[in-house]
């Protein structure tokens, strides 16, 4: 999905959209080193472990989870993947800027 993700971030980067990872290994050094040596450059926060605060918060199950919230911070979309991840995106750009 990584490379997906970073073509996405790339393609968006003027757009308003943003993307947010959270990392359940609970080391936050570690996870700070492996973002710098994949490249990412989102925001990522840690949690404590895959059934931490914001696993439980988001009700997350497994991992990756993935959330696509609107403009207002609604869930529009879960779990939807490449070609789906995209579509999403576009469709919620698309309905942001037909209603300025």
């Amino acid at each position: 999905m990584l490379p997906h993700e970073k073509a996405l971030v790339e393609r968006l980067k003027d757009k308003p959209f943003a993307l947010i990872g959270i990392n359940s290994d609970g080391d936050a050094a570690a996870v700070r080193k492996l973002l710098a040596e994949q490249g990412i450059t989102w925001r990522n926060a840690v949690d404590v472990s895959g059934d931490g605060p914001w696993a439980r918060a988001w009700n997350v199950s497994g991992w990756p989870t993935i959330y696509v919230l609107d403009h207002k911070g609604v869930i529009r979309f879960r779990d939807v993947r490449e070609g789906e991840l995209d579509a999403a995106v576009n469709e919620l750009l698309a309905e942001l800027e037909a209603a300025k």
